[in-house]
């Protein structure tokens, strides 16, 4: 399974009641849908370079995620097996055009930049 790793802060904004901290990070998982289904071009749609091409968009989507306001994102890394980023490295190659692209490393790197963490499946 692959996922689109996050860096996120959020806020506490409880009615009525005060909270010391009121702002904290973590790290946020968004499952990366199998190349070739619905909603796979999220790299493309939603990264440049390695960053959010769209902050505030994409803290949005953390919100309907998280249910809390986010006051920041950034994007840490596609953590990924060999079998899903060959499949995603497949796909991209069929079709180099969508992405005008000349090669599929170019269209990763355009997209994900150099954070791409793939990981031993396991045993």
């Amino acid at each position: 399974m692959a996922a689109y790793v996050f860096r996120v802060r959020f806020r506490l904004d409880p009615d009525e009641v005060r909270v010391d901290p009121n702002e904290f990070g973590t790290v946020l998982r968004i499952p990366a849908v199998p190349p070739g289904e619905e909603g796979w071009l999220f790299f493309q749609r939603h990264l440049w370079r390695g960053e959010a091409n769209d902050e505030t968009h994409l803290q949005s989507l953390a919100e309907d995620r998280l249910g809390v306001p986010v006051s920041s994102i950034s994007f840490s890394e596609l953590e990924t097996d060999h079998a899903f980023l060959n499949a995603l490295k497949n796909h991209i190659a069929a079709d180099l055009d969508r992405f005008n692209a000349t090669s599929v490393d170019a269209v990763l790197h355009n997209h994900l930049g150099s954070s791409i963490h793939v990981r031993p499946v396991d045993s």
